[in-house]
């Protein structure tokens, strides 16, 4: 895992001991009275530092490496890290230092890639950014009269031996998407986590947020269609370009057959276009190795051609463009999407289950990593290991894409709320039509028109205070819906302020009435002016995030980085002036990626690329629970959820026993519920394995607990 840390405030002022305080193998960007630090196996490329002294034009180096003996700590003088991947030059870097004197930030967050900014102005203010997706995430907690913050929570709970929060746990597992409820915490309690699209800024100690987007009215700004669509192609071409011209060969601690780039084609459309993308940048490895990064942010003037060319490279003296791994689970998919590019050297994998680490009865901890929280992604983590261990030391996947592009259901009661109600027609009937091809003349496809309409209508006209109040109740009374059958029931239940996430039916009467009285607090507090559609879409897309977070810290393998051009910023800002009537179609996404690739040069793909027959997702899921039945039935025997007051053990036992029947069909929230409880149990015990291990050297030992009792 890597991470950066340091703190502000002086907290070593009042104790001289805490001045040796430093993290285990921390490489110190800066250093002084607020020092930052970078733990982990950074690639020296990923680290930027940039330095504006009055009367001097600021200065850029690349890498941790010594400070000038110039005066470090001047009043007036101007520190900014950029550390991960980011596409901009120099150039950009200084000038975008030099305008952050005013105090304007957005700007910092407009290069390609994905990363972490902080500035610093002399010793009194710090200032981090996080993007917009929830990717790269900031905490802080308060230490010593000063504020630590880390990009990592795990860090800072063992700084300031923080225990665990079982009311934190509680609601994530109950109403996951809720950021009333969920506020700024973490599992860790004292630590806090700054919002996505937010600033963190540390004034004398004193930590403040603000948000650094402006809001674009859930629909109000959007552009029309076609320049949309140019946009996003631009962003999203930019996005793959600069992972790609920058990626670095395999490092000493990768395997010796890793390629240096490769791309993921295990998820449909959305890793198919960034394959495609990715095989239509014409640099090889001497080239890229050449090239510094003034030429390679040149690339962004706003052309979006790929280059297709089917034979070799032009003769110019640029290495010829080399190969890509295309990793697939299977062969289903590749003839449906079409991904074949001359530079594109297919790997095909036998299909992994999830929960296979789990297969046997598991050890008191379960070996993994430990990830900053938990989440469904530490079960997938070896099935999906197999695909990053065959990937390049760079690799393209295309996470995110979903929740970029498509539109959230709750976003038809916007239409409503904007006096848009016709709009609502096309992706109502197309709704009904996908029903209709899925499930015949059920009842259900047939109704699915009318009860779509109402759903909405009833979100549109619900006040943002009821509907917390309602959820409260409902989860007071334990009534928990299961998703639908269809994809019309499906949108249905989805258009609320706030739903219950899918493992609420197992939890505790303790811990649901938790919940609940969180969300009576937060209904007496003022709404939100966000549509409920945007605010749905927006939070969906920052708990997706965190997930991939999660993933890439249980999966990622040394030396090797994992991208998600679909979460970068600039991508994210692009779709989002989509118009909603567009991606509310169902296959909007297939269409709005065809368009894409058509824009950036790719025209032989069919005009009904991606819309083939999809394979069961959750079916990997079902086999991987009944293989992995008796480990699971050990694993909640004496479950730690339980002793914390979290769950019904009983009740979770029982579904899991009825999952391991051999004819056992679970729907897909079933299946979402049982990876919740499943991960957080297996997160619990990793930490209570490691509750005497620490990040930080230093600091005098301090017995913590595991997990604290519930009030």
């Amino acid at each position: 895992m890597r991470w950066l840390t340091g703190w502000s405030g002086s907290p070593g002022t009042g104790n001289p001991a805490l001045a040796e305080v430093r993290p285990l193998a921390g490489t110190a960007l800066w250093t002084g009275p607020n020092p930052l630090w970078a733990v982990g196996d950074w690639r020296p490329d990923e680290i930027r530092l940039a330095t504006l002294r009055p009367g001097a034009p600021a200065t850029v180096r690349t890498g941790p490496q010594p400070e000038d003996p110039a005066d470090p700590d001047s009043p007036a003088t101007l520190r900014l890290a950029v550390v991960g991947h980011c596409g901009a030059s120099d150039a950009e870097i200084a000038a975008g230092l030099a305008a952050a004197r005013g105090g304007a930030v957005r700007h910092l967050t407009s290069w390609p890639g994905s990363y972490t900014v902080v500035l610093r102005a002399g010793v009194r203010s710090t200032v981090l950014l996080t993007d917009l997706a929830g990717l790269q995430q900031v905490f802080h907690t308060p230490w010593c009269g000063g504020t630590a913050y880390a990009t990592a929570a795990l860090p800072l709970a063992d700084l300031v031996a923080a225990p665990l929060d079982p009311e934190h746990l509680a609601a994530v597992l109950a109403v996951p998407e809720a950021a009333e409820v969920l506020g700024t915490g973490t599992p860790y309690a004292g630590v806090h986590r700054v919002p996505a699209g937010h600033t963190l800024g540390i004034r004398s100690g004193r930590p403040y947020t603000a948000g650094y987007e402006p809001e674009t009215g859930g629909g109000r700004w959007t552009r029309d269609e076609a320049p949309a669509v140019r946009e996003l192609t631009r962003a999203l071409l930019e996005a793959v370009r600069c992972r790609v011209r920058t990626a670095a060969p395999a490092g000493p601690g990768s395997p010796p057959e890793r390629p240096r780039l490769g791309v993921d084609l295990s998820y449909g459309t959305a890793s198919a276009t960034v394959a495609l993308l990715a095989a239509a940048v014409p640099i090889g490895p001497a080239a890229a190795a050449a090239a510094p990064r003034a030429a390679a942010a040149a690339v962004r003037s706003g052309a979006v051609k790929g280059s297709w060319a089917r034979g070799p490279a032009p003769q110019d003296g640029t290495a010829a463009p080399e190969t890509l791994a295309a990793v697939t689970l299977g062969e289903s998919e590749r003839p449906a999407l079409a991904v074949d590019a001359p530079r594109l050297r297919h790997v095909v994998l036998p299909p992994a289950l999830p929960y296979a680490e789990l297969a046997e009865p598991p050890a008191e901890a379960p070996a993994g990593p430990l990830t900053d929280e938990p989440g469904p992604a530490l079960l997938a983590a070896g099935a999906v290991g197999s695909r990053f261990r065959a990937g390049g030391t760079d690799h393209l996947t295309g996470y995110g894409a979903r929740h970029v592009l498509d539109g959230h259901p709750a976003r038809l009661a916007d239409l409503i709320r904007l006096g848009r109600p016709r709009e609502l027609l096309a992706p109502v009937a197309a709704l009904a039509g996908a029903d209709r091809a899925t499930a015949g003349a059920l009842t259900g496809a047939v109704r699915t028109p009318v009860t779509v309409l109402r759903a909405a209508h009833r979100l549109a006209r619900a006040g943002y205070a009821d509907a917390l109040d309602d959820l409260a109740v409902s989860l007071t009374l334990r009534q928990v819906p299961e998703p639908g059958p269809t994809a019309g029931a499906g949108s249905a239940a989805a258009l609320a302020w706030a739903v219950p996430g899918p493992a609420a039916r197992w939890l505790s009467d303790h811990a649901l009435a938790s919940v609940a009285q969180r969300l009576r607090i937060a209904a007496r507090g003022g709404a939100p002016t966000e549509l409920p559609g945007a605010r749905r879409a927006r939070l969906a897309l920052h708990r997706h995030a965190a997930g991939y977070r999660t993933l890439v810290q249980a999966a990622e393998q040394h030396g090797q980085r994992l991208h998600a051009p679909f979460l970068d910023n600039q991508v994210v800002r692009a779709a989002r002036l989509l118009p909603d009537e567009v991606r509310l179609q169902p296959g909007a996404r297939h269409a709005l990626l065809h368009a894409v690739l058509t824009g950036a040069g790719r025209t032989d793909l069919p005009a009904d690329w991606g819309r083939g027959p999809r394979p069961d997702r959750a079916a990997p899921a079902r086999r991987g629970l009944r293989l992995a039945a008796d480990g699971l039935a050990e694993l909640f025997e004496r479950p730690l959820l339980g002793e914390a007051g979290l769950i019904d053990p009983a009740a979770v036992r029982e579904s899991l026993g009825r999952a391991a029947a051999p004819d056992a069909d679970l729907p897909p929230g079933t299946l979402a519920g049982l990876a919740d409880l499943i991960a957080a149990e297996l997160w619990l015990r990793r930490v209570a394995a490691r509750r005497h291990g620490s990040c930080w050297t230093g600091l005098p030992p301090a017995e913590r607990r595991a997990l604290a009792s519930p009030a």
